[in-house]
C-alpha cells in the first residue's frame, strides 16, 4: 500500500468511524467475552445489534 492511498485510507475511516470506550468491570466483561464466544460474535457487532435495537432499526 502507497503511503498515499495509506492515508487517504485512514482519513476516510476517521471521516466514517467513531470510537467508543469504555471501562467496565473485568469480571462481568470476561463472562460476556465468553457468552460472545459460544455465539461466534465479536463485541463490535454485538454492540452494533444493540445500538441498533436501542435506536429501533
Amino acid at each position: 500500500m502507497s503511503p498515499k492511498s495509506r492515508a487517504e485510507y485512514f482519513r476516510e475511516r476517521r471521516e466514517k468511524l467513531k470510537t467508543f470506550s469504555v471501562s467496565v468491570d473485568r469480571k462481568k466483561l470476561e463472562r460476556l467475552e465468553g457468552k460472545l464466544a459460544e455465539n461466534k460474535e465479536t463485541k463490535a457487532g454485538w454492540l452494533n445489534r444493540k445500538i441498533d435495537e436501542e435506536l429501533g432499526e
